[in-house]
Parts: C-alpha cells; sequence; structure tokens
C-alpha cells in the first residue's frame, strides 16, 4: 500500500506542476504580457489545461484511488492520506463526466476573451466583447450538461467554486440576508453619507504602494514568499506555498483602492501561505472553498482594515506619510471615511453595507442567463434595470455597468459570485469564534499586533488546506452550520453606532 500511495502522491504533484505553470501564464497575462503575446498565450493555456485535464482523468489515477480505497477506510478521516485519497477521488470522479477536448477549447477561449476584455472595458466597448461572452455562455451550458441529474443548470458551476453548495441553497441564504439587509442599508443611506473627501485628494503612487506593503507586512503576508503587483482587476494566484502573489489597483486620487486591494488580496494569500508545508504538491494545498477563501479576504479587510482598533495604530502612521492631505484630518473624521454607506456602481468599491446587494444582482442575472430567460445581447439593460431597482442609480455606461467584474470574461459564467457575499458571512462567524477564544484581539489590533488572530486562524482554517470542506470547518469552530446572525450582528452594532440607527 505505500507502494501505491507514492503513485498516487507523484501522480498529483504532476497534475500540481501543470497547474501552477498555466496559473503563471494567466499572472504573466494580466501583469507584464504585451498585447501581442495574447494569440499563443491562447494556445498555451489550451494545451496545458488539456494536459492538466487528461493526467486528472486518466484511468491509472481512478485505479490508484480504487486500490487505495480500503486503505483510506481504515484511517481517521481527517488524517491527511485519507484526505488525499478522498479529496482526489471526488476531483477525479468530476473531471471524467467532462471530455479533455472541451476543456482545452474552454480555456483557450477564456484566455481570448480576457485579452478583448481587457481592451473593451476602458475603451467602453461592450459589442467588441459580446461574441466571446455569447460562447462563454455557451461553453458554461454545455459544461452543466455533463452533469445531467443535478437539480439547476447552475450547480455544476457553483460546485467547481463551493463544494456542497447549489443554486436553491444559496438562493435562500440570499433572500434570509436581504430580508435582514435591506432595511439597514434604507436606515442608514437615508441620512447624510459620511465625508470622504480626505480619500480623494492627491496621493502619488509611491508611498501609497509602500505604506500597504507595511501593513500587509505587519498583518502576516510573508514577501519571502510572495510579491505585489498591478493588474487591471486585483486578483491573488499560488504557483505553491512558497510562492504567492497578489496584484492590485492604484489610483492617486482614491486613497482607500490599492491600500485595502492590498489588505484583501493579503488575506487570501496569508490564507494559501499558511496551509500546511506537507501538503505541497497535492489537490489539498490551497483553500477549501471560494466562500472560506473570500472569508479571509473579507475578514482582513472589512473586519479588522476598517476597524477603530486598526486605525487607533495606524492612522498616526498614515498620517506621517501624508501629512499635507491628513495633517489636519481627525481619527474619527477618517475612521468615518473609510466606513462610508453610499449607494455606488462599483462593486470592489463598495461598502460593507450595499457590497452584498451587488453580488446578488450578479448571481440572478447569472442564472438568467444559464436558464436561457437572459441573451447576452439584453445583459447591459438588464444590468441597468437590476441596479435600477436594486440599487436606485443607473450606470452611464457599460465601463461602469456589465464590464466592470472579470469573472465573467476569463472563465465560465456561473459560481464565481456567491462566494463574495458567503465570506462576508464566515468572515464575522470565524471572527466572533476568535474573540470567544481571545477576546484582547482587538486590544493587540491597537497596538498593531495581529499575531494572536492569524495564528488562531492557521490553526482553525488556513493549516488544513482542502482537507475540510466549508461545512466541516463551520461545523468543528462554531458547533453548527454557517449562519447570518452574527455577521448580521456585526454590521448592525458597526453601522448602528456609526449612524445612530
Amino acid at each position: 500500500m505505500p507502494d501505491r500511495l507514492a503513485e498516487l502522491r507523484q501522480h498529483l504533484s504532476d497534475i500540481y506542476d501543470l497547474r501552477a505553470v498555466a496559473y503563471l501564464m494567466e499572472w504573466d497575462q494580466s501583469t507584464y504580457m504585451p498585447r501581442g503575446g495574447a494569440p499563443a498565450r491562447a494556445r498555451q493555456t489550451a494545451l496545458l489545461e488539456g494536459l492538466v485535464h487528461e493526467r486528472l482523468t486518466d484511468p491509472k489515477l481512478g485505479r490508484l484511488l480504487e486500490d487505495l480505497r480500503s486503505y483510506e477506510e481504515r484511517l481517521s478521516y481527517d488524517s491527511d492520506d485519507a484526505s488525499l485519497i478522498r479529496v482526489a477521488r471526488r476531483d477525479h470522479e468530476r473531471a471524467v463526466r467532462v471530455p479533455t477536448s472541451f476543456m482545452s477549447e474552454a480555456y483557450g477561449h477564456f484566455a481570448q476573451t480576457y485579452q478583448v476584455w481587457m481592451e473593451a472595458r476602458p475603451a467602453n466597448d461592450f459589442q467588441a466583447v459580446r461574441p466571446y461572452l455569447e460562447k462563454s455562455l455557451d461553453l458554461s451550458r454545455r459544461y452543466a450538461e455533463f452533469f445531467p441529474e443535478s437539480e439547476h443548470i447552475a450547480d455544476p458551476l457553483i460546485a467547481e467554486y463551493d463544494h456542497g453548495m447549489t443554486a436553491s441553497a444559496v438562493s435562500k441564504v440570499f433572500a434570509d440576508l436581504r430580508a435582514q439587509l435591506v432595511p439597514l442599508v434604507e436606515a442608514v443611506t437615508s441620512q447624510a453619507p459620511a465625508d470622504d473627501s480626505c480619500l480623494r485628494l492627491q496621493y502619488p503612487e509611491a508611498p501609497q504602494w509602500e505604506f500597504g506593503l507595511d501593513v500587509v507586512r505587519r498583518l502576516g503576508y510573508d514577501l519571502a514568499r510572495g510579491r505585489q503587483d498591478k493588474s487591471p482587476h486585483p486578483f491573488t494566484t499560488m504557483f505553491s506555498i512558497g510562492d504567492v502573489r497578489i496584484t492590485i489597483r492604484v489610483r492617486e486620487r482614491d486613497l482607500g483602492e490599492a491600500l485595502f486591494g492590498s489588505i484583501h488580496e493579503a488575506g487570501h494569500a496569508m490564507y494559501e501561505q499558511g496551509v500546511d508545508r506537507g501538503l505541497e504538491g497535492t489537490p489539498l494545498a490551497e483553500g477549501t472553498s471560494a466562500g472560506v477563501h473570500e472569508s479571509q479576504s473579507r475578514l482582513w479587510e472589512n473586519v479588522v482594515g476598517r476597524s477603530r482598533s486598526f486605525w487607533s495604530f495606524y492612522y498616526p502612521r498614515l498620517q506621517a506619510v501624508f501629512p499635507e492631505q491628513l495633517g489636519e484630518v481627525s481619527l474619527d473624521t477618517f475612521y468615518r471615511a473609510v466606513n462610508k454607506v453610499q449607494r455606488s456602481l462599483i462593486r470592489t468599491e463598495a461598502d460593507e453595507l450595499t457590497y452584498n446587494l451587488h453580488v446578488m444582482l450578479r448571481f440572478d442575472l447569472e442564472l438568467e442567463m444559464l436558464e436561457g430567460k437572459l441573451a447576452v445581447r439584453d445583459l447591459p439593460e438588464a444590468w441597468r434595470e437590476r441596479f435600477r431597482t436594486d440599487l436606485g442609480i443607473v450606470p452611464s455606461d457599460d465601463r461602469d455597468g456589465v464590464l466592470q467584474d472579470v469573472h465573467w470574461y476569463w472563465g465560465f459564467i456561473g459560481g464565481a459570485f456567491q462566494g463574495y457575499t458567503l465570506g462576508n458571512i464566515l468572515s464575522a462567524l470565524f471572527f466572533e469564534a476568535a474573540l470567544q477564544e481571545h477576546p484582547g484581539i482587538p486590544d493587540e489590533m491597537e497596538q498593531g499586533e495581529f499575531g494572536t488572530l492569524l495564528g488562531w486562524l492557521q490553526q482553525k482554517i488556513y493549516r488544513h488546506g482542502r482537507k475540510l470542506t466549508a461545512d466541516e470547518l463551520a461545523q468543528r469552530i462554531t458547533g453548527g452550520p454557517m449562519r447570518i446572525e452574527p455577521y448580521m450582528s456585526y454590521l448592525r452594532n458597526k453601522y448602528g453606532a456609526l449612524y445612530e440607527v
């Protein structure tokens, strides 16, 4: 049995490394690749993804997993070996449903679509990318057809991001959240918004960049195993536990864009860097779901990074970097500015209260497209109408409308967005559990100390990688399933105090 396990590990290591090369090419395309490289990059991506899929569906892998079944059954559920066999089997059984030729076609197309989107968005040219998006929708539907037993066409796509979740389950969570969230949004937005003019002054890029890096270093992002670059849409990518990179955007008249982008992406990266080194080179060596991943980026960005405790320590240091802009601005004014609530157009810039309305809107549009109720040609108008009804505002162009998010332009349509709101819910759930064990965490944050919180997250979540599902993590950490009450309590307490509602 040790020999068969060694064979399995080697087979999975080859898949891991091939995937890392594919991720490296995607990172390069988003950061430094010249435009002229796009056609070749599409071919290269298609080839690599095809090779990954061939190895993942190799009958030899299926035989290895079957040979190891009795060994797995003798092990404890969350042992490394049992978890490796269980998760590898799950990945293999899903993959064999889909032909390699289809995956090569899909990923080659997505690489082309991403390049077109990078040029179409600044040009406000939805028509340029529309035919590519139509093909992406067709590919998404075809992918779902490989899983005919699914209750909803979106379920196989959602499962790729959040194992165990379905369209009906997500819709129920969203309905329950909306019922409690909308009245709070109405109560807060009926008041005059906070003055955030101090964030809109001229802030040179270089000191913004260095301040953000200093913050994420102190939070725990290991720059000996990571780096930060610029891209059109911020993201985190992992090539190994020793190489986890982040990208951000910088705007010289928006202090929050780069700073909170760095913290958000570092939250993702610290999760990946915190995976047990013994899981390197296996399918266990990454975050367990989109929702849990987002729980970490949103926890560090919002629960920590927009807290009064955080800024009690960091605001004097930020003032020292930008004395002309912030020297006469009080901590109270700045704290209210970074927590301003206002109906807005851009998801990545939305405040904590209205953010989930952006996510729900996108999730609903995805379902309508997959169900055949909404054609791609009608998507810009459907987007504007949903913004009108859900947020009371309408984008003046497609650049800040249907073109703003990269997700539909670099992969399958369906499943990518629900993780953001699930992550918000889980962030409060996990932080509440951390405070129950370590009530001094807010006091430590006031001193610029984040080690206790990071250590708790590493012990409870990060080190496990994919060994435990999102639901299993919630059960072990809190004694029950995911629930929205801690999140709504967090929002009511924070914004009730800020806006006296």
